[in-house]
């Protein structure tokens, strides 16, 4: 019977440990055989779905080129730990780029390779150029999450699949149990962004600073890192008293039940959103958003529909929506309800079909 190996780095609570998840998920649904191996970590999206959960050593640091050293580390170790697989019936399905370690380990013991892409914007430009050569020399099929992704990451002569992020049906449930097309009070203003410059903290809160002599709005900033770790970033900054931070969250679904609308501020010159979970999330809860006007926001929202495109260096237009959004009850509701309609189209049933469709291609 064949197995699939699922190999992803980092076990955290972000996007893409979560999209591999519900694979995971729709896989043990088919009877399927599997296994997983993840860089070691306290928790995350993958944690508990499966008793095959193997962990391989792999550690961040504050200093990016010791992170690279130990990332490259971890994939040499990772490609030895495959190596038993070499008289096995197995399949590798890589999660994002960087675990190329899984992908060397298949080729050269000639076994089929997935891989699964969500990111555009990684750095060192000479690391993601490498990564390349790997999923060109190694990958059978290849999937993404937005035609953006494609379009900007395309291989000749390899066998591509676009296929869209879910929201699972856990999640979809408890969005309509707790959905009310209607303004909150206080407006309260959501992001949920991980510890990078890049996607627009500063920029949330100088929007914060420019908002607060507006009483009745609020933001709430979540992020994916811990509480240690949020502390330090902000330690020397000056934070209005209408900002509350927080750090990593594994319910996340009690914040956007308070929230009335939503930003992603990546930066359109630094990191392109390749799809954008969080936004869908959001509209999920009928929650206008604002996003970035490139890559994969543009093929989930419609300007001036479920929100706005806007970059996130334009601070004092978001500013504005977001005051015009907070006095103005009509505007919000209709982009409230086209939110909530627009999410319907990102489900569960239509995600797992494709990827076993994909699989069994």
């Amino acid at each position: 019977m064949k197995k699939y190996i699922f190999v992803h780095l980092l076990n955290d609570f972000s996007g893409s440990p979560k999209v591999l998840s519900q694979i995971i998920q729709a896989v043990q649904k088919k009877g399927m055989a599997l296994e997983l191996y993840t860089g070691k970590s306290e928790s995350g999206f993958l944690s508990g779905l499966t008793q095959n959960h193997h962990q391989y050593f792999y550690k961040r640091s504050e200093h990016k080129w010791l992170t690279l050293v130990t990332f490259l580390s971890s994939q040499l170790i990772l490609f030895f730990k495959l190596l038993k697989y070499i008289n096995k019936d197995v399949v590798f399905y890589v999660n994002t780029m960087l675990p190329f370690g899984a992908a060397l380990a298949g080729f050269v013991m000639r076994k089929p390779v997935i891989y699964h892409v969500h990111e555009i914007s990684l750095t060192p430009l000479a690391l993601k150029h490498f990564l390349r050569g790997v999923i060109r020399l190694t990958a059978q099929k290849i999937i993404f999450v937005s035609n953006a992704v494609r379009s900007s990451e395309q291989f000749l002569e390899k066998k591509e699949y676009v296929v869209y992020n879910a929201l699972s049906n856990a999640f979809v449930n408890n969005a309509l149990n707790q959905n009310n097309i209607k303004t909150k009070d206080p407006f309260n203003v959501l992001m949920l962004a991980s510890l990078k410059a890049y996607k627009g903290l500063q920029e949330f809160v100088e929007i914060a600073t420019l908002l607060e002599p507006n009483k009745h709005i609020s933001f709430t900033l979540i992020i994916n890192a811990t509480h240690k770790e949020v502390d330090i970033y902000f330690r020397n900054k000056n934070l209005t008293k209408n900002i509350k931070i927080y750090s990593s969250q594994s319910d996340v679904i009690p914040f956007y039940h308070k929230a009335s609308l939503v930003l992603n501020l990546s930066h359109v010159d630094a990191w392109v959103e390749t799809f954008g979970l969080t936004i869908v999330e959001a509209m999920a809860f009928g929650i206008p958003v604002i996003v970035p006007p490139v890559g994969g926001p543009t093929e989930i929202v419609t300007d001036g529909v479920e929100g706005y495109l806007i970059s996130s260096h334009d601070t004092n237009n978001i500013a504005k929506k977001i005051k015009d959004l907070s006095l103005n009850t009509d505007i919000w509701s209709r982009l409230s309800e086209n939110a909530l309609l627009r999410s319907k189209y990102f489900n569960q049933e239509t995600f797992e079909k494709e990827i076993i469709n994909v699989l069994n291609a």
